[in-house]
C-alpha cells in the first residue's frame, strides 16, 4: 500500500475476468417493477390503492438460435424478467427489498449466461438464460432460470457462503469506499504525485480486482473474518496510461462496507 504519497510502480499479476459478460450499466437495481401502493396506504384522494402489479414481460427482440450466445435483446430481457418473477419463492424477498452493492434497491447483478437445454429436450428447443444476483441485504447468491420463449422464470434458488468473481460494478462500489475512507489517503497522494491532480472519482483510476478469499491468504486481521460469508474484494489499479498505485493490502467489505489494511 502506498503511504508515503509517491506513485509505485508494482509487478501485478491481474486477475482474469471479473465475472461479468458484459461492461457495468449505470442505474443497476430493479427494472421492470411498479407497484401502485402498499398495503394499508392511501392515495391522495383517501381512496385505498389497487393492489400491487408487476410489469409486463419487455418484448422479446431479436433472438439467437440454438447454442447461439445471448443476444443484447435477450440479456435485457432475461434480467427484467429473473428481477420481476411472477412469485418469489419462499423465504426469498422481492427485488424491491434486495440491496445492490451501493446500499440501493435491488439486488446486484453478477451475469447472465445462456442455460444449457432441460433433460430430455433437444438443442432446438426453449432457449433459457441463467440470470445471478447478489443481495447485499441478506448476502445471498440468487440464481433464477428463465424460459426465454415462455417469459417465465421455471428455477430460482438462494445460496450463502458462496462467492463467484466480482462484477465490475462491485469494483467500483469498492474503489468509491476506499477513496471516501481514511486508509485511502495514499493512493490520493500517489495520484496527486503522478499527475499533478486531485484524485476525486474512480473514473480517473483504471481498476480490476476479484473477489478476496480468506483460505488462501496465511493471516486474516478480525475485521475481514467474515469475509466469505460477507462479499469482499481486492482491487489492482492504476493511473490511466500511467504508473501503477498498489492497492492490494486494501480489502472493501461490500457487505459491512469497511475498508481494512492487510499485511
Amino acid at each position: 500500500m502506498a503511504v508515503t504519497g509517491t506513485a509505485v510502480a508494482v509487478a501485478v499479476t491481474l486477475p482474469g475476468s471479473a465475472g461479468a459478460d458484459e461492461a457495468p450499466r449505470a442505474g443497476a437495481g430493479a427494472p421492470g417493477s411498479t407497484v401502485s401502493g402498499a398495503q394499508g396506504e392511501t392515495q391522495g384522494d383517501g381512496q385505498a390503492p389497487g393492489p400491487a402489479a408487476l410489469a409486463s414481460a419487455p418484448p422479446e427482440g431479436e433472438k439467437g438460435v440454438g447454442t447461439d450466445p445471448l443476444t443484447a435483446d435477450e440479456l435485457k430481457r432475461a434480467e427484467a424478467l429473473a428481477m420481476t418473477p411472477p412469485a418469489s419463492p419462499p423465504g426469498v424477498p422481492p427485488a424491491t427489498a434486495q440491496r445492490n452493492a451501493e446500499g440501493g434497491r435491488g439486488p446486484q447483478r453478477l451475469g447472465t449466461e445462456l442455460a444449457d437445454p432441460a433433460p430430455g429436450e433437444s438443442a432446438g428447443g426453449p432457449r433459457r438464460a441463467q440470470v445471478r444476483f447478489y443481495d447485499y441485504g441478506r448476502d445471498e447468491l440468487i440464481t433464477r432460470t428463465v424460459n426465454l420463449d415462455t417469459g417465465r422464470v421455471e428455477q430460482s434458488g438462494a445460496q450463502r457462503g458462496v462467492q463467484p468473481s466480482a462484477h465490475p460494478e462491485e469494483l467500483r462500489a469498492a474503489l468509491e469506499l476506499i477513496l471516501a475512507d481514511p486508509l485511502g489517503k495514499g493512493v490520493k497522494e500517489d495520484y496527486k504525485d503522478a499527475t499533478g491532480r486531485e484524485l476525486t472519482s474512480p473514473d480517473q483510476l483504471w481498476f480490476n480486482g476479484d473477489v478476496y478469499r480468506t483460505y488462501r491468504e496465511a493471516h486474516v486481521p478480525a475485521p475481514l473474518a467474515k469475509c466469505g460469508e460477507h462479499r469482499c474484494v481486492r482491487l489492482v489499479t492504476k493511473v490511466k496510461n500511467g504508473a501503477w498505485i498498489d492497492t492490494r493490502k486494501l480489502i472493501v467489505d461490500l457487505s459491512a462496507r469497511t475498508v481494512t489494511r492487510v499485511g
